[in-house]
């Protein structure tokens, strides 16, 4: 004869619920399966079927964006989840509380596909520091694109305004990370190249699984920072390789606050550095006046100085003494060239063969040529003779 034991719904179900919640088989596990009738409600909660294929059960994950569950699962998708045995016992719903979810494989899948993009992008020259803009020396604006809600935000604020609270700073709201992460990114870079004062921009967030981070591995997002005019730093905080965003940025920092640090010089050493440099400036004004007046004193007992008048006047006898001497040179070149000149013209008025001619000699030709002897005529040659006053055409009669 066995003890009747009777419950009541609420007894049993309360006691199921004590049994699931002190088992610890039933808590912090691994589940694998697939997806089906996957629904994100406005609540914040995700409620889905986890199937294989001889069975299912119903999972529910409360507030999944704080857990940092993806935005973008969907029916069919293959899942490792972690979570704990769930009993509801108002209804005596039997379901498995999920802390995350990881999409079976589809990292490694990730990987792979980025290693390509990386390579790709390598190869055309994306990565190359030629490209590399540098920060402005003094930034007076600074663009920010990050989750407005976020600590990255705060971060950058507080240190901004710690190292310079002269600087203004736009902050464009974006989501970082989920189903629309890179859209919004990519729009907040375009939007904060068009604001002229902004001087450079800062983009990023705070730190997060690889899943979280993943928007900053997308090719748009990349481009977004490759092709921003303006210098921009990818400030995404990780202890991972390098993101897309870190290689093709003009600079990458660690952390968003580290991205203020690298950017923004603090105010007040900067401004001890300029006093310094004031200081030191003014003490080599001060040493360089104190010498060339030491100069202007030594210069003063100057000997042309002292006598300028004196030494004037002695240069100006000098320059006409030295002209005087100039001028006796030419006069003197001058007079020999016409001596000389002369002596040339009188030799040439002396050899001149007319003024033989006047004195009673004459020139002989025969067909133009000069007959200098007998040997060069024949008896009947025609002659012609050339006296001071003309010429006498003659015959040869004899030659002796």
């Amino acid at each position: 004869m066995f003890d009747e034991r009777t419950y009541t719904v609420s007894e049993f179900n309360r006691m199921v619920k004590g049994y699931i919640e002190e088992n610890p088989n039933l808590r912090e596990f691994f589940l694998e399966g697939e997806l089906s009738g996957v629904t994100y409600y406005k609540s914040g909660h995700l409620y889905f079927n986890l199937k294989d294929r001889d069975a299912q059960i119903k999972c529910v994950a409360f507030k999944y964006k704080f857990k940092r569950i993806a935005e973008d699962l969907k029916d069919g998708d293959s899942v490792k989840l972690f979570g704990d045995v769930g009993f509801y016992e108002n209804r005596g719903d039997f379901q498995i509380l999920v802390r995350h979810i990881e999409k079976k494989n589809m990292l490694g899948d990730m990987f792979a596909k980025l290693e390509e993009l990386k390579k790709t992008m390598e190869r055309k020259g994306y990565f190359s520091s030629i490209y590399k803009k540098p920060l402005p020396r003094y930034p007076r604006t600074i663009g920010v694109v990050t989750a407005i809600t976020g600590a990255a935000v705060q971060d950058i604020i507080k240190t901004v305004k710690k190292r310079d609270n002269t600087i203004d700073i736009y902050v464009y709201p974006a989501k970082v990370q989920g189903v629309g992460a890179s859209d919004e990114i990519v729009r907040g870079i375009e939007v904060l190249n068009k604001i002229p004062e902004i001087d450079m921009i800062i983009a990023g967030r705070g730190g997060g699984s690889i899943e979280d981070l993943w928007s900053f591995n997308e090719e748009k997002t990349a481009m977004a920072f490759f092709n921003s005019k303006k210098p921009i730093i990818s400030a995404v905080g990780h202890e991972i390789d390098n993101l897309l965003t870190d290689l093709v940025a003009d600079v990458r920092a660690a952390t968003p606050t580290q991205a203020v640090e690298l950017s923004v010089p603090e105010r007040r050493k900067s401004i001890e550095s300029l006093e310094d440099r004031e200081r030191y400036l003014k003490t080599l004004m001060k040493n360089i006046l104190v010498s060339k007046r030491k100069e202007l004193e030594s210069r003063k007992e100057n000997y042309y100085l002292k006598n300028f008048s004196k030494v004037i006047e002695e240069k100006n006898n000098l320059l006409i003494e030295r002209e005087n001497r100039l001028r006796r040179v030419i006069e003197y070149y001058i007079e020999n060239k016409k001596n000389q000149l002369e002596n040339r013209v009188h030799r040439l008025i002396t050899l001149n063969p007319l003024k033989t001619l006047e004195r009673g000699y004459s020139v002989v030709t025969k067909n133009g040529v000069a007959v200098k002897n007998i040997s060069q005529l024949t008896v009947g040659d025609e002659i012609n003779i050339r006296v001071n006053d003309g010429n006498i055409i003659s015959e040869v009669k004899k030659i002796i």
